[in-house]
């Protein structure tokens, strides 16, 4: 009998044993992210960034290729012929023709042959092309960052702002449960109508949408965050935080000044100056494509002939020879001319795109100073607003325990508790989505 108590106590204590390590190996699988985490992971991870160092590598490779070119030709050759039929010549001695066969069967060569750049203007062009090819992959790699940067921020405060509207929304259900149990209380005691009773279960029963709803909110701002970081989506990450945790910085931050803010590090307008360069210096390229070119050559021979395979026996005879090359385009400064307007016209183009966009930005800075400045006036009158609505639920509610007040005197204070929550917690939300912008827009 002891002894089967003894077996009955080990296996409880195996099962506990058992159920706090599937406990602690779930809060172990469980990472906390911060915001600052979640970009750091995201400037690593994103499939953005890679493909965007790929790109500036891949530029690099491209210069390296045109500096290679400079030597355009050194090469290594080697021949070996076997004569079928000698070639026969004949001369005349003493009034006599005669034939004689000219050559070996057996004829080597083996040589280094060297061209070299000496006046080559396209090559020269193509390398400054080349080199700002690669700052404009770099600058594109930083807009990359910007951006990722900018859409994790906002990414991260819909799953908070989710997280807010889950949480609000559940108190909410929590105080309408309280409210349908001291109805039914009451209902059963005979002091409400069945009506009210009834009315209190259907409102009850009509939470829970909203709440399923909130819950797979969370889920899709979530999943919509780790796919912007780059990680797997069913990561178990937790992202930490609460919209409440930046009052402090929308109530004491101050309003940036419009005219103080400048469009010198915005990645867009850094892309089409870099553009227009690459466009100044390709009609230089054209240019240079019509002008004289210049080039030297060399060649350097061993060359061996003989009738038979002892080589050790062959007299091996030099040959050099070095020239230069000069090619002088004629005709083609006709079809020249005709690319150089398409280049200014390209330019053109470039400039008025530039402007556009600068406009644009203008106007997007003014519009997110705007969303700024209103979340900081709200945030202030949504957070009185939010503690005065606590308060006056409080107060319906004590006064329907009490019998003094009735249930839709306490339905309108829930609604307006939860309405004046949510507000509150957006006006945070707008502030913050609206700084992010104006930091990308900075090229922060």
């Amino acid at each position: 009998m002891n002894f089967s108590k003894g077996v009955k106590t080990i296996f409880f204590i195996g099962i506990m044993l058992f159920d706090v390590c599937i406990f602690a190996q779930q809060a172990q699988d469980s990472i906390p992210i911060t915001l600052q985490k979640a970009i750091e992971i995201g400037l690593n991870e994103s499939p953005t960034i890679r493909i965007a160092n790929r790109e500036i590598q891949s530029k690099k490779y491209y210069k390296s290729e045109l500096i290679a070119a400079i030597f355009q030709d050194i090469s290594l050759s080697g021949s070996y012929n076997r004569t079928i039929k000698k070639q026969v010549m004949t001369m005349e001695f003493g009034g006599m023709p005669m034939e004689i066969e000219v050559g070996t069967d057996n004829n080597y060569a083996v040589g280094l042959s060297v061209a070299l750049p000496l006046v080559m203007p396209t090559i020269w062009q193509n390398i400054k092309l080349s080199k700002l090819d690669i700052e404009l992959a770099i600058e594109s790699a930083r807009s990359s960052k910007i951006s990722l940067i900018k859409e994790i921020k906002k990414a991260y405060y819909a799953v908070l702002m989710s997280q807010e509207s889950y949480n609000v929304l559940k108190r909410n259900y929590a105080n309408i449960e309280l409210s349908n149990k001291l109805i039914n209380e009451k209902y059963e005691q005979g002091l409400v109508s069945e009506f009210e009773k009834l009315r209190s279960d259907v409102q009850l029963k009509n939470q829970r949408p909203q709440i399923t709803a909130a819950e797979n909110a969370i889920a899709v701002t979530t999943m919509m965050l780790k796919a912007i970081m780059g990680v797997d989506l069913y990561e178990p990450l937790i992202f930490t935080g609460s919209l409440s945790d930046y009052e402090d910085e929308v109530s004491h931050g101050t309003l940036p000044d419009y005219k103080s803010i400048t469009l010198e590090n915005n990645s867009d307008l850094k892309q089409m100056d870099l553009n227009k360069n690459l466009i100044e210096i390709t009609k230089k390229l054209i240019i240079s494509s019509a002008c004289p070119t210049l080039s030297l050559g060399g060649n350097y021979q061993f060359m061996a002939m003989n009738n038979n395979f002892k080589f050790s026996e062959y007299n091996w005879i030099p040959y050099s020879v070095i020239g230069l090359s000069l090619r002088v385009p004629i005709v083609s400064w006709a079809a020249t001319s005709y690319k150089m307007k398409q280049n200014d016209l390209l330019l053109a183009n470039i400039k008025d795109q530039k402007d556009y966009i600068e406009k644009n930005l203008r106007v997007s800075i003014q519009n997110n100073l705007n969303n700024i400045n209103i979340a900081m006036e709200d945030l202030e009158s949504n957070k009185e607003t939010m503690m005065q609505a606590e308060k006056a639920y409080q107060i319906v509610q004590k006064q329907y325990e009490l019998g003094m007040g009735t249930w839709l005197d306490l339905n309108s204070a829930e609604l307006a508790m939860v309405g004046s929550k949510l507000t509150y917690y957006q006006s945070i939300y707008n502030y913050l989505t609206a700084y992010a912008e104006l930091e990308a827009i900075m090229g922060k």
